[in-house]
C-alpha cells in the first residue's frame, strides 16, 4: 500500500484497487454496521507533538477513538504502530495556511494558498511521507488555504489518487472543502461538534453531551478535540458508560461507509 517517494514511503492504491483507506480502516463488525443505536465518532488531534500526552491518550482512550497525528515529533511511526495495535485508526494532520501566516505558523512545509501548485504538491509528498498506516488526512489550521479553491484542487486530486479520505475539522465554516471534494470525488466528512482547547473539564463534559444529542437526532455524530490532558481525562471518563446510555463509539472510517450523517 505504499511506494518509494523522494522523501520516504507514500500511500498508493494497490493493483487490485484496494486503497490505503480500505487497508488501514478498522474492521467494523456487521452487527455494529446494522445497529440502530446512535453512533459517535471522536477524533483526537494534535497527536505526536507531546510524546507523553500521546502515549497517555493511546493507553487510556478506547480503541474506537480515532487519532490525528501531526507530521512532526519523535518516534512518530512507533507511536502510530502502538496506537493501531490498540485498535485506533490514524489520520494525518496537513498543516495549511491560516490567516496571519507566517506570524501564525502551523509548521514546516505548510501548504500555502498562493504558492505554486508544484511547490504545494512537493510539500504534500514530504508531509505524507512522515509515517504510514493512515486512512486519510485532516487540516491543521488552514482558514486561508481552505478558502482557495485553486490551491485545494491539486492537493485533493492527489489525495484521491492515493486512495485517502479527507476529514474536515469544521474550524472554517466558510471553506471550500466540500465543493472541491465533490469536484475531485474525494470522500470527505465534517465534524459536527468541537471540544475547544480552552474548555474546562465540566465544559468538555457538556460538549460531549451535546455530541450525544446530535447523534440521537442524526444517527451519527462526529466530534473533534485535541489531545490535551484535560480532554483525555474527560473523554476517558465519558466513554466508560457510553454504551449503557445507548450509544456506540465507532471509528472515523464508519462515517465514509454509507451511514447517514
Amino acid at each position: 500500500m505504499s511506494e518509494r517517494g523522494p522523501y520516504g514511503l507514500l500511500p498508493k492504491i494497490a493493483r487490485n484497487g484496494r486503497r490505503p483507506f480500505d487497508v488501514y480502516a478498522s474492521k467494523i463488525p456487521r452487527q455494529v454496521l446494522s445497529s440502530g443505536r446512535p453512533k459517535i465518532v471522536l477524533v483526537i488531534g494534535g497527536m505526536g507533538i507531546n510524546f507523553k500526552l500521546s502515549e497517555q491518550a493511546i493507553k487510556e482512550l478506547p480503541g474506537n477513538v480515532t487519532f490525528a497525528f501531526a507530521p512532526y515529533g519523535r518516534n512518530l511511526q512507533g507511536l502510530i504502530n502502538k496506537a493501531r495495535r490498540r485498535g485506533h485508526e490514524v489520520i494525518l494532520h496537513l498543516p495549511m495556511e491560516p490567516f496571519g501566516y507566517p506570524g501564525i505558523n502551523p509548521g514546516p512545509k505548510t501548504l500555502l494558498a498562493e504558492a505554486d501548485p508544484l511547490v504545494n504538491l512537493k510539500n504534500l509528498k514530504w508531509l505524507m511521507s512522515r509515517f504510514s498506516g493512515y486512512t486519510g488526512v485532516t487540516n491543521y489550521m488552514g482558514a486561508k488555504f481552505t478558502n482557495a479553491g485553486g490551491a485545494l484542487l491539486p492537493v485533493f486530486s492527489q489525495l484521491k489518487a492515493r486512495g485517502l479520505v479527507y476529514f474536515d475539522d469544521n474550524s472554517n465554516g466558510r471553506s471550500l472543502i466540500s465543493s472541491i471534494a465533490r469536484a475531485t470525488n474525494l470522500p470527505s466528512r465534517r465534524a459536527d461538534i468541537t471540544i475547544n482547547s480552552d474548555q474546562t473539564y465540566s465544559e468538555i463534559q457538556q460538549t460531549l453531551v451535546n455530541l450525544e444529542n446530535v447523534a440521537r437526532n442524526k444517527g451519527l455524530a462526529i466530534g473533534v478535540g485535541t489531545g490535551l490532558a484535560g480532554t483525555i481525562d474527560a473523554v476517558e471518563s465519558w466513554s466508560r458508560e457510553l454504551e449503557d446510555r445507548g450509544f456506540l463509539l465507532v471509528p472515523l472510517s464508519l462515517a465514509y461507509k454509507g451511514v447517514k450523517s
